[in-house]
């Protein structure tokens, strides 16, 4: 049985651009993301640039990362930046108390992340330590990253072999200040985050964008109390200077008995779905977190940030529960389908979103093993919505849609988005069901087009995963679409992701 679904886009109608940033990355000092992923050393076999690993490089360069988060979540409100520079051999070794009580030995640090960013072409987004560091710590990491003159910090990092200072455009003020970041209250951390703020200014031409650490899920009064202490400095929001551009928020997702409680390859059916609910369940969040944005700021100058999303699971058997490793399968591929569709929908306010993590750590991009790199089917994802990047949206009514009663509330069982970049347009489909298969009709308005490519990306099921046996198990094909009399026609498998690149005249 086929079921159907109905929508019109308006190809002449543009809305808001798409930031690039939206498709961020993530890297932590948490399991094998760093060491062991990134990071293998200079006299590693595995081939690598100056400790990199190269394959790993070469695979996100693909995906046009716009961004990479670093050194944390948690580990960022315990990490002193100066333990990460200078001769290797001389940097002191350090205890991960919070991702599986290891010790590290610092190889990886400021000069190597800032040298990852170049090699990936990515804009490097630091999250300093506002939990068990300090005001004159944060600005003076700032000052060794982006100064050019004769400064103390920018001799500083002369000796340590980097004569010119970095572009540094994103600068995280803490992380998770509710919990691990420091269990602070949301007026506390409100006041803290103006006065990291304040001295966590970019020097010569680098502007930073300051990132106030913002709620957990649908906290509306933490996003609450970071506008009301950015609206209480004066003059702030009618123009003058604001204490940070932007506030974040954490969304994680899982079947509906939490994070870390359910396995990442066996699942139900009523899992999945329940799943699949809870993936758009964010959009209803940041409706939440917008209205109050808008309420204190509704000329838009502050933005909005996912800097952590993604699905949760346990940790496969036989690894360290410390290091959050786990499968990544098709239906963590449809939870990204759906998170990119909503972050299109806002992206007026959503000016950033950090999928959590890039390596080996959670909803991964890339797993390792050894020589051998897999990757997931998310990156897959990335990599075939990558042409929304920077691109404006497009004007998109999904008309009719079979749904799924999940709990009291029914479940859309395909979502989409499009957008527009010069003479192409990218329609994004995404079909959740995981037995039937969906026909779509897209009645295409305001401009000709033609299907110039189309590509599908799913499995045997929903929980089909790569791994170094069958790396290509879930990859994207060739899907069959048509234009016929202005209407896109395309058959969405069960369980599937699918693009279709559009021509336009």
């Amino acid at each position: 049985m086929t079921a159907t679904a109905h929508a019109v886009v308006d190809l002449d109608i543009t809305g808001h651009r798409i930031s690039r940033h939206i498709y961020g990355h993530f890297a932590e000092h948490l399991g094998r993301c760093i060491y062991d992923g990134f990071w293998v050393g200079e006299d590693s076999e595995i081939p690598n640039v100056r400790g990199i690993r190269s394959d790993i490089v070469e695979a996100l360069r693909a995906l046009n990362v716009p961004n990479l988060r670093w050194p944390g979540g948690c580990f960022a409100d315990t990490y002193h930046w100066r333990d990460g520079v200078g001769p290797r051999e001389e940097r002191p070794r350090i205890a991960n108390t919070n991702w599986g009580d290891v010790v590290e030995n610092n190889h990886f640090g400021t000069h190597e992340f800032m040298d990852l960013c170049e090699m990936l072409g990515a804009d490097a987004y630091v999250n300093g330590n506002a939990g068990s560091g300090t005001v004159r710590e944060m600005a003076e990491w700032v000052e060794y990253l982006t100064r050019g003159d004769d400064s103390p910090m920018a001799r500083l990092r002369r000796a340590n072999g980097r004569d010119e200072p970095w572009d540094v455009p994103f600068w995280g003020i803490g992380n998770e200040p509710w919990g691990c970041g420091g269990n602070m209250t949301a007026e506390y951390y409100a006041n803290e985050a103006r006065r990291y703020g304040h001295f966590s200014r970019g020097h010569g031409e680098n502007r930073v964008t300051r990132i106030a650490a913002g709620a957990a899920d649908d906290d509306l009064d933490w996003t609450r109390a970071l506008m009301s202490a950015a609206a209480d400095c004066a003059g702030c929001m009618a123009g003058g200077d604001l204490p940070y551009e932007a506030v974040t928020f954490h969304y994680y997702t899982h079947s509906g008995s939490g994070i870390n409680s359910e396995d990442a390859t066996r699942f139900t059916d009523e899992q999945h779905y329940a799943t699949m609910a809870h993936a758009a369940a964010i959009d209803r969040v940041i409706r939440g977190h917008v209205a109050v944005m808008d309420s204190y700021d509704p000329h838009d100058r502050m933005g909005l940030i996912c800097d952590e999303w993604g699905t949760w699971w346990n940790v496969e058997e036989g690894t360290n529960p410390g290091f959050l490793f786990q499968q990544n399968t098709v239906r963590d591929a449809l939870v990204a389908g759906i998170h990119f569709d909503i972050f299109h929908r806002h992206a007026r306010r959503i000016s950033m979103a950090n999928i959590a993590q890039t390596v080996n750590v959670l909803q991964a991009m890339v797993l390792t093993d050894g020589e051998k790199l897999v990757l997931t089917p998310t990156y897959h994802v990335f990599e075939m919505n990558k042409g929304h990047q920077d691109a404006l949206q497009l004007t998109t009514h999904l008309t009719e849609t079979p749904t799924r009663t999940v709990g009291k509330k029914d479940l859309d069982l395909v979502s989409m988005s499009a957008s527009a970049k010069d003479d192409t347009a990218l329609v994004s489909l995404t079909n959740v069901a995981t037995d039937e298969e969906c026909t779509v009709t897209v009645d295409l308005r305001g401009r000709e087009a033609r299907v110039a490519r189309a590509r599908v990306l799913t499995g045997d099921g929903a929980d089909a995963f790569n791994d170094a046996d069958a790396p290509d198990r879930v990859a994207p094909r060739p899907l069959d679409a048509e234009i016929r009399d202005g209407i896109l026609i395309v058959t969405l498998p069960p369980h599937a992701f699918a693009t279709v690149e559009l021509a336009l005249a």
